[in-house]
């Protein structure tokens, strides 16, 4: 089991920035393992030792994995000088684990962005390896059609000559206005529209409601946010690591 500074451990969990954590442990405040500590740099095992802060015993996890339906008009960044971002609408007990969206939905587009401080994760999920399916629900400008499907399904060439990978096109509503689903299998920049743009076509309404095996919760509203369940977390790691 690891082992790490206590003024980090408290620092991870919300307590404060480094200097402000040192300034509480000095004031007698936090206790390990029952017993009162006045060395910040003292080595914890926080997944073992029962650390207590003015009283509160520390419930310690290393790794955070958060869920958000995310809405239009904020961006898939952690920190913008100009934009709100989907870290600035995480409830602050997330935030303090400063979670990083894994890929990134784009300002206009709503839907399923997964946020984590896991590095490892976020890694194989967004490795061209991979390859994890995506999956979007979309309105389309223009009747969509069968021959759309087979060109998809054998991949298009995009405005800059990169040819996709097949993706599953299929047809919800064909009209002036279409309704669609897509799974693809890479993350290009503006992919989706971009490939309904190479058959002639303008998406004008997009969300993503899977990414590899794990759906969107449709009981979240737009910003809304939770924590996943450790069997999601696993499906997502089982998913990449096959």
């Amino acid at each position: 089991m690891s082992k790490e500074r206590l003024d980090k451990v408290l620092a991870n969990m919300g307590y404060g920035t480094r200097k402000e954590v040192k300034s509480l442990v000095r004031s007698g405040v936090v206790l390990v393992n029952g017993n009162k500590v006045k060395d910040f740099s003292m080595h914890v095992e926080p997944e073992k030792d029962i650390i207590e802060v003015d009283g509160e015993i520390l419930q310690y996890k290393k790794y955070i994995y958060v869920m958000l339906n995310k809405p239009q008009g904020v961006i898939s960044a952690t920190e913008d000088d100009y934009d709100e971002t989907v870290v600035d609408i995480l409830p602050d007990e997330y935030r303090i684990f400063m979670p990083s969206p894994v890929g990134r939905l784009d300002k206009d587009t709503e839907g399923l962005l997964i946020l984590t401080n896991d590095g490892e994760l976020n890694h194989l999920l967004l490795s061209p390896k991979r390859h994890v399916p995506k999956k979007y629900f979309a309105k389309v400008q223009g009747v969509v059609t069968e021959d759309d499907v087979n060109k998809f399904k054998k991949g298009v060439v995009l405005d800059d000559g990169y040819k996709t990978m097949p993706a599953e096109l299929t047809i919800l509503k064909s009209d002036e206005i279409s309704e669609i689903e897509l799974v693809i299998y890479e993350g290009k920049y503006h992919q989706v529209k971009r490939m309904f743009e190479a058959v002639g076509k303008k998406v004008i309404y997009l969300k993503r409601i899977e990414m590899g095996p794990l759906k969107l919760d449709e009981n979240l509203k737009l910003g809304e946010s939770r924590e996943l369940t450790e069997e999601e977390v696993e499906l997502l790691y089982s998913a990449v690591k096959k």
